[in-house]
């Protein structure tokens, strides 16, 4: 089994990388279970998907809740039996110098992007133990490997995870879980609109995004990329940025 057939869950489906993710693996096979807050939207991209001849439902999710994780988990198990990928992909964005203090912004960012993936770690590992194979693609940012001011916090919260992921792999060269890292740079999402609340800084960044930016189907094919891999291999850190970024 590559792509075709396999059962894979994404959160942050219903827009940017998460949504373009599933189309591509829908695209090639796979089942998609969707999850994220907002409903409306995910049931559009399931409408779309199952249009185009794909097989794919959703629920929602709030990935600080682990309750709603193990549900999206549940989901999958529920309806097609296992689980085989878990694509954690939701995440938010506070962009401001340390000094401004935003301790309720910074707060949001470690719930959302650290105990996120815990969460998703804690809902499909019995799983994958239990199946005997399984593997973690997780969306990092190359915000962790290019430290810029007023991205320290959020930078934190993306290395804190690649050093989870790193551990966890180290701890799991049994053959049964894979992990992968995506560290995407300036993609075409809908991140930078919640990230800044200055409206100058906030109009200068989406114009940067305007010209640097690269299509989310552009990560979708790097994630589908590392699923697609024979099961003794594992692609542990995959960097996807435009060109032109520095």
């Amino acid at each position: 089994m590559t792509i075709e057939g396999k059962v894979v869950a994404i959160t942050g489906a219903s827009s940017g990388i998460g949504e373009a993710t599933a189309r591509h693996l829908a695209s090639l096979g796979a089942i998609v279970v969707l999850g994220a807050r907002r409903t409306d939207r995910l049931e559009r991209v399931v409408a779309q998907i199952e249009a185009d001849g794909g097989v794919a439902v959703a629920t929602r999710v709030d990935v600080t809740d682990p309750d709603d994780v193990r549900s999206l988990v549940g989901l999958a198990i529920e309806r097609f039996g296992r689980l085989d990928v878990l694509v954690g992909n939701a995440g938010i964005s506070k962009i401001s110098p340390v000094a401004d203090l935003d301790v309720e912004g910074w707060s949001a960012m470690i719930d959302v992007n650290v105990k996120g993936i815990l969460h998703g770690i804690a809902a499909a590992l019995p799983v994958f133990r239990r199946q005997g194979s399984g593997h973690l693609v997780t969306v990092i940012s190359t915000s962790g490997l290019k430290i810029v001011p007023t991205q320290a916090v959020y930078a934190g919260t993306k290395n804190a995870v690649r050093t989870l992921l790193e551990g966890l792999r180290q701890e799991s060269t049994d053959g049964v879980l894979r992990t992968t890292s995506i560290s995407p740079g300036y993609v075409r999402t809908e991140l930078i609109d919640h990230a800044v609340d200055d409206p100058e800084v906030l109009e200068q960044a989406r114009q940067n995004m305007a010209e640097l930016g690269i299509d989310p189907a552009a990560v979708a094919r790097a994630i589908a990329f590392a699923i697609d891999q024979p099961e003794d291999v594992e692609i542990g850190d995959l960097t996807i940025r435009p060109t032109r970024q520095n």
